[in-house]
């Protein structure tokens, strides 16, 4: 049998913190990057007769993921034991959700692989507390436990098998954190671990029942995520190949070998025995509080997308692209205002502020400058003070060292030629060097003019106006 007579099952379980000021069950700061086992107190380091208390703060931020994901909010809902034990669990249990989770039977919309709408649906969004973090010596020295993490408060976003390759699950993944980051709820810092995902996945004969799935847990990079799934497709296609059988087994991606390896037999909701947290109360939800949260939630991706096609006439491409981010979007749309100039503001972001991001490995909200800079670089082009490739290198530098447009051209010397005299002197000079030129374009070869200003550009190192150039170079060349 060949590969394509297999079918991938892929699930999803999304891990996001959620952006509270203190944690799930104590009033300790969730601030990243703090000294180790500084942020800590009784209840979250599971002392004797510490007793958590909910935070509502993180109640409210399920709600509105749940609201925002097309989720039925649940008016009746509790917290429940997860026992397992492990060095950076305290309590050797984590307080999470079992059979009454806050959000249930939900979907966000993606592009299938066929180009259509296709629905992933959402099982459930419960709420948790994270793990610590445990920090082992690279020589060998031993491990050290940091609980600074303990207790910051996660949403589970559960998905359904619903996801067929790896290139629908990043765009899940994609869809789903820019609605996260729209509603408010979590910065998604993947580099952080504030966003991740356990990935499943399993294979099967197309028309059979479905394979024994395998799990990667906490996988924080979309780029290792797609190199995962489709590793694993593989694996699992070659061992049924080959008269083997997949055994449900919690995995680990190594991204230098760019291979999965066993750590343990994957659980079963037995093995956790669960029961009800005892020490806290169920959690009721009034149909006015659910209202209230839903009047909260900010304008989704999907309303922008339609916005900027109606309003800006941008692209079905470029929209799609601007809204993926809501740090891209809010970019786009102060820029745009301050302009005035919309379109120049989106060709930007779409072409060089997005190519500069993928050289730097940089995510958006990790952009250096303000809107107002990018708008006062389009108005700076569009006033003739510079040129489109002085800008580029203008922005450039704006992400090396962000400042003022102004002040990087004066500092640089890159304010644009636009004397009519001067730039005649040019064309003459560059038409003079180039007689052949000046037959081809008589000949009706356009592309010599072309060639003529480039030559002119070299030859000001990009100053010159372009087109005063082209004008200048065509009224000299009848």
């Amino acid at each position: 049998m060949s590969k394509q007579d297999y079918e991938a099952i892929i699930g999803l379980e999304v891990h996001a913190e959620l952006s509270t000021k203190t944690k799930i069950f104590c009033s300790c700061k969730t601030t990243y990057g703090g000294r180790p086992n500084t942020q800590v107190c009784p209840v979250c380091m599971a002392m004797p007769g510490a007793l958590p208390t909910l935070n509502e703060k993180v109640v409210e931020y399920a709600v509105k993921a749940g609201l925002a994901t097309n989720c039925t909010i649940s008016q009746d809902s509790k917290n429940d034991r997860k026992n397992y034990f492990y060095p950076d669990t305290p309590r050797a249990y984590q307080i999470s959700q079992y059979d009454k989770p806050l959000c249930e039977h939900g979907y966000i919309e993606i592009d299938g692989d066929d180009g259509n709408k296709k629905k992933i649906r959402i099982l459930r969004i419960h709420i948790e507390d994270d793990a610590g973090k445990l920090n082992h010596n690279e020589f060998g020295g031993g491990t050290l436990v940091d609980f600074n993490r303990a207790g910051v408060p996660l949403i589970e976003i559960v998905s359904e098998p619903d996801i067929r390759s790896a290139s629908e699950a990043e765009r899940y993944l994609k869809k789903l954190k820019s609605i996260l980051e729209y509603i408010e709820v979590s910065d998604c810092k993947m580099q952080e671990g504030s966003y991740r995902a356990d990935v499943n996945v399993s294979v099967h004969k197309k028309g059979e029942p479905f394979g024994t799935r395998t799990e990667s847990k906490n996988m924080n990079s979309f780029r290792s995520i797609v190199r995962e799934i489709d590793y694993e497709i593989d694996r699992q296609i070659d061992v049924v190949e080959n008269g083997g059988v997949v055994t449900q087994d919690t995995l680990r991606w190594d991204d230098v070998s760019g291979k999965t390896f066993v750590m343990r037999s994957k659980e079963n909701a037995d093995d956790y025995r669960y029961f009800p947290e005892p020490d806290l109360v169920a959690i009721k939800l009034s149909t006015e509080y659910i209202e209230n949260v839903k009047k909260s939630l900010p304008e989704l991706p999907e309303s922008r997308h339609e916005r900027y096609l109606n309003e800006y006439n941008l692209s079905e491409k470029d929209a799609k692209i601007l809204v993926s981010s809501k740090y891209l979007s809010n970019l786009f749309e102060e820029a745009g205002r301050m302009s005035g100039n919309y379109k120049a503001v989106s060709n930007w972001i779409i072409s060089d502020i997005s190519r500069i991001l993928n050289e730097k490995e940089m995510e958006p909200n990790q952009i250096p400058f303000e809107a107002k800079h990018l708008a006062n670089l389009v108005s700076l082009i569009d006033k003739g003070t510079i040129s489109s490739k002085i800008a580029k290198d203008v922005l450039e530098e704006m992400f090396e060292n962000p400042r003022e447009p102004e002040e990087i051209i004066k500092e640089k010397g890159w304010i644009q030629i636009s004397d009519e005299e001067e730039i005649k002197k040019i064309v003459q000079e560059i038409l003079e060097a180039n007689p052949q030129s000046i037959a081809d374009y008589k000949a009706g070869k356009d592309r010599a003019l072309g060639f003529l200003v480039g030559q002119a550009m070299k030859a000001t190192k990009g100053k010159a106006n372009p087109q005063m150039l082209n004008k200048l170079f065509i009224e000299n060349m009848k």
